[in-house]
């Protein structure tokens, strides 16, 4: 974070050329304006925001008109008059203005009772003491910062705090508490501690507010440079429990006999940092936070065994439909794509804790297909084993698993396999209608190939088809 003071802010306001067009538009209407919120804050800390506010103590529709009639060709304004808001967009530049007002909350909704207000209550409604910040735009006063809250105070501690009693700044408005522990997760910011703990108290109202404006929050935790962050402070406060039931499941630990299981949260959580330092992107991010999630679900002590998870994997697998529906994410190649992830992300483990042989090595390949490099980033992240020995012989089995996998696809080309032989060929041969033998043919060659007992070509595919079909009592249709 940088120190600003009045002329700092002038410097950098006057890199935004809409900035004194907006304070001569402003001083002609006679009316205090403001930029706020996040544009002031991210000038402290030195990000780059694309969002710029502007709070003007009177009608903010009529100061967007006013501007655009100024800025002339090449404006476009929209007008939003049931919010009382309006937006200007010039040379790739959107400004959203809106007039100081002040607000009151029924308890059943988030959506507020509005009426005209000054700078300070506009500020008050504001949702945290960072995001309340203001400069001013009129020309006696350009520059100058407004910060009743102390939120330069808190953004030079780290810390997130709210400007009102927290407990009415949630109550109010429920998204706050997702926004809160978003906003720390983005900045590695510490949440105040009467903050946090109003975050508990409150957060049964979080069922108020709709998936999708939850889920648009989780999509900015997730895809932060710290997501564990998030949702760990998403389990402390107990919201977790409540927006994502099944991976707050996984905390704990049981024991029977003096035999326990790793908590299988925590491991979650780090596998998922795993994969973000391992440049992993927004859906494999999804799939490391739900490979384990069928874990509860098939949970058992063996007296011999300990405690086992079998099948826990295919189990999540049928899970991820449900949670990506539930929870408002996309039903499309995205899913299928975490789907297949939280299938597969045992078959590399393993094959790496037995002989890496090519069969398994091609099977693996032909389930993934191009998501293998995507499953194996996975499967690596998964092994958090602190027994450094075992995790060493993982990690070097897993360079063996990956070396065969370039050598298999370099010579028998299964990444993308279509069988070389096709249903309509076998149909052709021995003039068959469609029927399940066709099927059986086909299994056959791809078991083949896969197994090794015949290369992925066309002819030595087409012999072991005749010789299978011979023996199943097929001949060839005469000619």
């Amino acid at each position: 974070m940088r120190n600003l003071n009045r002329k700092d802010l002038i410097t950098l306001l006057n890199q935004q050329p809409m900035f004194k067009t907006i304070s001569a538009v402003a001083d002609d209407l006679h009316m205090e304006c403001y930029v706020v919120g996040g544009y002031v804050r991210d000038l402290f800390l030195e990000r780059p925001s694309k969002d710029i506010d502007v709070v003007v103590v009177g009608s903010g529709i009529d100061m967007a008109q006013a501007l655009g009639r100024r800025l002339g060709r090449g404006v476009h304004v929209s007008v939003f008059r049931n919010f009382g808001t309006a937006q200007v967009k010039y040379k790739g530049q959107e400004v959203e203005f809106v007039g100081a007002r002040r607000e009151s909350y029924s308890h059943d909704s988030r959506k507020p009772i509005v009426e005209d207000g000054t700078l300070e209550d506009d500020q008050r409604r504001r949702d945290f003491t960072i995001n309340a910040l203001a400069v001013c735009l009129n020309a006696d006063r350009y520059g100058e910062l407004v910060d009743p809250f102390d939120g330069v105070w808190d953004l030079q501690d780290r810390v997130i705090a709210t400007p009102l009693d927290p407990d009415i700044t949630f109550s109010d408005d429920p998204l706050r508490m997702m926004r809160c522990i978003r906003f720390a997760t983005q900045l590695n910011f510490t949440i105040e501690q009467d903050t946090l703990d109003a975050l508990q108290r409150n957060r049964e109202r979080i069922k108020i507010i709709s998936g999708e404006r939850i889920i648009d929050e989780l999509h900015k935790i997730i895809v932060s440079d710290s997501p564990a962050m998030g949702f760990e402070l998403l389990f402390q406060t107990g919201l977790l429990e409540l927006i994502f039931p099944e991976l707050a499941a996984l905390q704990g630990v049981e024991t029977v006999g003096g035999r326990a299981h790793k908590d299988n949260f925590w491991h979650t959580l780090e596998v998922l940092t795993n994969v973000v330092k391992s440049g992993g992107g927004e859906w494999l991010r999804w799939a490391a936070l739900l490979h384990d999630i069928g874990k509860p679900r098939t949970k058992r002590f063996d007296p011999k065994q300990g405690w086992t998870f079998h099948n826990h994997n295919f189990v999540g697998e049928k899970m991820v439909p449900d949670i990506f529906r539930r929870l408002k994410l996309p039903m499309d190649e995205r899913m299928k794509y975490v789907q297949k992830l939280v299938g597969l992300h045992m078959r590399p483990i393993a094959i790496a804790d037995d002989e890496v042989t090519d069969s398994a090595v091609r099977r693996l390949l032909f389930e993934a297909g191009d998501d293998i490099d995507d499953l194996m980033l996975l499967c690596e992240a998964d092994i958090t084993s602190r027994n450094q020995q075992r995790k060493q012989r993982f990690l070097d089995n897993f360079q063996l698993v990956r070396q065969k996998l370039v050598d298999l696809e370099e010579r028998d080309r299964i990444r993308c396999f279509q069988p070389p032989v096709t249903g309509d060929e076998i149909i052709r041969i021995f003039n068959l209608s469609p029927s399940p033998v066709i099927g059986k043919l086909k299994t056959a060659v791809k078991d083949a190939i896969l197994d090794g007992v015949i290369p992925n070509e066309h002819d030595a595919a087409l012999e072991f088809v005749m010789k299978r079909a011979e023996e199943l009592g097929l001949s060839p249709a005469k000619s």
